[in-house]
């Protein structure tokens, strides 16, 4: 008997509705919010009010390109957690409803776990492997042993890599969302032009807080010299600022792949976008004869096609959740 997930994934600022059959995704559409470009970040009610408007025309639109009937469908699969709390709302509510009108299983889905299952969607990596998750609001390690067997070896302190994508991008003067312009910039960028400090974090967590605020401290010294400073070096800037960050993911990656004797390593997240970071990255693993893997660029951003991936193995477990089942904004793997 087939199994036919319809998965609704709403944690930030993007609405997204999915379709998977036995494993294999059958649909992936996404609506974005552009209303937070004004305001240089996203306004989590602005984002819930984006997502009731939404949710209804993007599951419509994705269970009519995977050619299904509502009735075939075996399970409804939605975001939990973590997240902003309103927008994981419209999507509980949604898959709440869905579900109970037609009298078929509810399954939460962890939206971190998701970004790791999002490997399974093109290709099949062998267990274990070490995942390095790198989104706007998390930056973990994962030693995944199983599909749902994972355990977080490393993560950060404070700010995630996004978050320091986003913020330096901000003082450079760029607009949101500024992680891709750092990226764009960088290109024409020297990433040894400007050299800023990396924190001496212990084991495998990361900090990211420190950082931003040395951007911030070294921008206001050469501006008081030079007022078109910024303005003047924005792509070394882009280029310099985006190599640190890489340097302090792919070290602590590197770390614990040896300490561990993994030889198999995952990218994942918003982040795993990066132009940079993906060259780096199969760089490390060429240099050290490791096999890596990282998703198409419309599974690393957030997508339903990651979170009914995860329903799909929950499925075959029976882990499925009561109708009581409520969000979490932090919802730790």
């Amino acid at each position: 008997m087939s199994i036919t997930i319809l998965a609704i994934e709403s944690s930030c600022d993007d609405t997204s509705a999915a379709v998977c059959k036995d494993a294999k995704i059958l649909a992936n559409l996404i609506a974005g919010q552009k209303v937070h470009e004004l305001w240089g970040g996203v306004v989590p009610e602005l984002a819930s009010r984006a997502h009731q408007l939404n949710i209804v025309p993007v599951v419509d639109a994705a269970i009519k390109q995977a050619g299904i009937t509502k009735e075939e469908i075996s399970a409804v699969a939605f975001t939990r957690g973590p997240g902003l709390i309103g927008s994981l709302l419209v999507g509980v509510s949604f898959a709440k409803a869905f579900a109970l009108a037609l009298n078929i299983p509810l399954i939460e889905v962890n939206h971190m776990q998701a970004h790791i299952l999002a490997h399974f969607i093109d290709s099949q990596p062998e267990f274990p492997f070490i995942c390095l998750t790198v989104s706007g609001g998390h930056t973990q390690i994962v030693l995944v042993k199983d599909y749902l067997d994972t355990e977080v070896i490393g993560e950060t302190l404070d700010d995630a890599a996004g978050e320091a994508f986003d913020k330096c991008a901000k003082l450079f003067g760029l607009p949101y969302p500024g992680g891709p312009l750092i990226d764009k910039h960088a290109k024409t960028g020297d990433a040894q032009a400007f050299h800023f400090p990396e924190p001496q974090i212990p084991e495998l967590n990361f900090s990211f807080s420190g950082l931003k605020t040395s951007v911030l401290y070294f921008l206001q010294k050469e501006q008081r010299k030079n007022p078109q400073f910024v303005a003047e070096n924005r792509d070394n800037l882009c280029a310099s600022i985006q190599r640190t960050i890489i340097d302090i993911l792919l070290k602590k990656l590197e770390k614990a792949c040896k300490e561990r004797g993994i030889t198999q390593i995952a990218l994942a997240g918003g982040v795993s976008a990066n132009s940079e970071l993906r060259r780096r990255f199969n760089e490390l693993g060429e240099k050290n004869g490791w096999k890596t893997y990282i998703p198409k660029f419309e599974y690393c951003t957030d997508n339903a096609a990651m979170i009914a991936m995860v329903a799909h193995y929950k499925y075959l477990k029976g882990e499925f959740t009561s109708q009581d089942c409520e969000p979490l904004a932090r919802y730790h793997l």
